[in-house]
Parts: C-alpha cells; structure tokens; sequence
C-alpha cells in the first residue's frame, strides 16, 4: 500500500506478551459498524478477561470516521471495511501519525430481501440495475409487481463505497435509495417491507424475516467467499507508534482464537 506497512498475516507483534503489557488502560477504537456492531465488542470481552484492568470504547459509526480519529488522536484504532484512502493516509501524515494496515478478516456483502419475496436469486447485472434505479419494479427481475424499495448505508461507510464499486461499477445510487446507519438497520427495514433490498455483512444476513439472495447462482456463504462477487477484506489501522497493550489487543484479534471469534459471527477468518 502507498504510504503504509502492510502487516504480514503472521502477526507482528508476535512475541508481545498479553497479560505482561495491559494494564490499567483505556483503548478507543473507532470506524467501521461492519467490525464495531459485534465483531469488536467480542474481540474487546474476550481480551478483557485475559488482561483485567484494561478498558474499551467503541464507536461504530463508519469507516470514514476511523481517520479523522486517528489523525487526531481521539482513537488508537480504527476499523475500516476498506482500504484507507491516500488522502486519509496523508493527513494522519501531517500530524506525525504513521498509520500500518492490518487485514482483520474477511467479509461478504450479502443482498437480502424480505423473505416473503420470491425472488431468490439475482444476476450482478440485475443488482446493478436495482441500486442504480434502472430497474424500478420486481416484475422487470422475475417477482411479483410492485415497487422495489431500496436501502443502503449512509456514505460515512465503508459498505456504501465498497458496494459502489462492487456491485454498481461505481454509479451512483437510485434517487429513491434510502441510507440508514447500520447493517442491523438495513436487515430491519428489509425484514419489514416485502417490496425491500438491501445489503448487509454476512454477520448479519441470518436475521428473521429477510432471505439473503444468490448472485449469478453463488450462494452467499462462508465456504463461496473466493467465488461470491461482493467478497472483501476488512482492515485496523494503528499508529506505528502505538503503546504495548493497543498493539497485543490488534495481535490477539488476528489470532487463532481472534480468528475464531470472527468465524462465530459469521465472518471469513483469515486463517
């Protein structure tokens, strides 16, 4: 990457020694509500209870509010669904904060739909036409008449350029598109609305009342990650300078056992 070190997958800080560097700290991590709904909190518990004394606060309200955080110095580590920007990289620069990327795991943008929708399966050119408001009603894709509701996230989110460029080729959203905070929230108004589409991380696609839908026959699924068409990585960036514990706790969430944790919700683990 540009202006950053991109850590190997084998962890560097291997050697760090947990229980020896946390102490009585508080560790503020900021970003993407990808990592930071669920996948953080369990990884910050799970730390916690081998390291007492240390502390979280976790702001899950998008990648793009990761940096800004970072740059000035209100966060020691940010979580993004996608990779930094070059002018994010260089105004932590301009404050003397060399920022190193680490691959936290693996995700897929799973398309959803109101379970009652008969639609089960959709074409990349398909999706690509419902996003952007070239298709406007189910009918013209092999469902029942009626208007397509369409939900995304809000544009501080590392989901809503991710899908842009993804699935969209990087067109902009329908006018009639309605941006809502988080995946939790998508998957809830979808759940509602037997007219809805949306799309959420895979952690979330398994709640009651939306059906996640096949792309080009792949069946979103941890096992398809390499095949899917919305598969992607999710990142921490930590100052290079960051203190002992910051850097134990990003070297235990790419554990085996951090690894573990996100494979439990629903992620694809780097290993």
């Amino acid at each position: 990457m540009r202006n950053t070190i991109r850590f190997a997958a084998a962890s560097l800080f291997a050697g760090a020694m947990l229980a020896a560097t946390a102490g009585a700290q508080t560790i503020s991590i900021k970003g993407s509500d990808t990592l930071g709904a669920k996948l953080v909190p369990q990884l910050a518990e799970s730390f916690k209870s081998k390291n007492g004394g240390v502390k979280f606060e976790i702001a899950a309200e998008g990648s793009s509010t990761a940096f800004p955080a970072l740059a000035n110095g209100t966060a020691q580590i940010g979580m993004s669904s996608r990779k930094a920007k070059s002018d994010e990289i260089t105004a932590a620069r301009a404050k003397g904060i060399k920022l190193n990327e680490v691959e936290a795991c693996h995700d897929m943008i799973v398309v959803v739909v109101n379970k009652s929708n008969p639609v089960k399966q959709l074409t990349k050119d398909q999706v690509a036409k419902i996003f952007t408001g070239a298709v406007k009603d189910w009918s013209e894709v092999g469902g029942a008449p009626g208007p397509i509701s369409i939900y995304t996230r809000n544009t501080s989110s590392g989901t809503y350029k991710d899908w842009q460029t993804l699935a969209m080729k990087g067109k902009n959203y329908a006018g009639s598109s309605q941006k809502l905070a988080g995946n939790e929230q998508i998957a809830e108004e979808v759940s509602k609305n037997k007219n809805g589409i949306g799309y959420v991380g895979l952690a979330y696609s398994k709640k009651g009342g939306i059906q996640p839908v096949k792309i080009d026959g792949v069946e979103p699924v941890a096992a398809n990650a390499k095949k899917y068409a919305y598969s992607r990585a999710c990142y921490f960036y930590v100052p290079e300078n960051a203190d002992a514990t910051t850097k134990s706790f990003v070297d235990f969430a790419i554990s085996k056992d951090g690894q573990k944790i996100a494979e439990n919700l629903g992620f694809v683990p780097n290993h």
